[in-house]
């Protein structure tokens, strides 16, 4: 049965977010444009309700294989998520419920109870990760593209090691990544909210996490499997940190954003991240399982290829504002 688990993921995404759409919360939970948007009319974002139904779906499958540490932080930052998408919520208390997660993980997990320092780096960075995926939430197809291919390499590397259960719960979260697409790629008729990017991105640590801990990939996998949005938050975020603006403050300096607003379009945009996200994660997957210096050169050379894309880019946006002022 575990194997159907994917599919039921996939259709229940699809089902219910066009139930949804058709409700009365499609037509009341909007995504209205603002400074940060790239879109220019209201699109329903409940896409993450659809989502998150469908994960769960699947992994209904898999029930006495779930970790409570997992599942428990999931809901929380779900249910905290949609109330946010509803009504608004002030960032400290959405940031509460992000560190509030990331430290059941830490425990569960029994990280906490192994070294002091390293659940506070883990905490950290699945803080980080459950917010960078919002912060990438900005373009469509963008966010359930880097799901389907981050979690589909995760479910491959367990498959590797013969862990069919830990390879069906991250197809699962790939598939209703695939099933919410059909309504998200460009022109987008529907967007994940904060429901849908803020438990993704925990997501991405967490079962990163677990992996790890079973021994399925090294602790640079993750890492290296969602790099396409972790160098992009990232660097943005230390470029306006450095220049004093607010981080909270919406903006429009992602890449992917500058990408399309210098003439790219999302559609171009999302299948140029896609094969990004794909040659990345298929050289994480070859490299997996070896040793010594060969990860540490995969990594100086993804470096060196993030780095050239972004001074390109760099100087393409300069150019573009010249031309915008002249």
């Amino acid at each position: 049965m575990t194997h159907y688990a994917p599919l039921i993921a996939a259709l229940a995404t699809m089902l219910i977010t066009v139930i949804l759409l058709f409700s009365n919360a499609g037509k009341k939970i909007q995504d209205v444009p603002n400074e940060r948007s790239l879109h220019e009319v209201p699109v329903p974002r409940i896409g993450g309700v659809g989502l998150m139904a469908g994960i769960l779906s699947g992994w209904a499958l898999m029930l006495l294989s779930l970790a409570w540490w997992v599942v428990l932080p999931l809901l929380l930052l779900f249910a905290v998520s949609l109330l946010d998408d509803m009504r608004g919520l002030p960032v400290r208390s959405r940031l509460l419920a992000h560190i509030v997660a990331a430290v059941v993980l830490v425990i569960g997990s029994g990280i906490a109870s192994q070294h002091a320092i390293l659940a506070l780096v883990v905490v950290l960075g699945v803080v980080w990760m459950t917010n960078l995926y919002n912060f990438m939430d900005g373009s469509d197809g963008l966010a359930g593209g880097m799901t389907l291919f981050g979690f589909t390499m995760y479910g491959l590397a367990a498959l590797m090691h013969g862990d069919e259960i830990q390879a069906m719960l991250n197809f699962s979260i790939g598939a209703a990544a695939l099933g919410f697409l059909y309504y998200n790629f460009h022109p987008a008729r529907v967007f994940m909210g904060d429901a849908g990017s803020i438990p993704l991105g925990f997501l991405s640590a967490a079962m990163g996490l677990w992996g790890w801990q079973q021994g399925h990939w090294p602790a640079w996998f993750p890492l290296l499997v969602f790099s396409p949005f972790v160098m992009d938050a990232t660097v943005t975020l230390l470029k306006r940190t450095v220049r004093g603006a607010k981080i909270t403050e919406a903006h429009r300096e992602h890449y992917y954003q500058r990408l399309v607003q210098i003439g790219w379009g999302h559609r171009n945009v999302a299948l140029l991240a896609y094969a990004l996200m794909f040659a990345v994660g298929v050289s994480a997957i070859l490299s997996m399982r070896q040793s010594g210096t060969v990860p540490w050169l995969l990594f100086l050379a993804w470096g060196a290829i993030y780095a050239v894309l972004m001074l390109i880019l760099d100087s393409r946006w300069q150019t573009f504002k010249r031309e915008q002022h002249g």
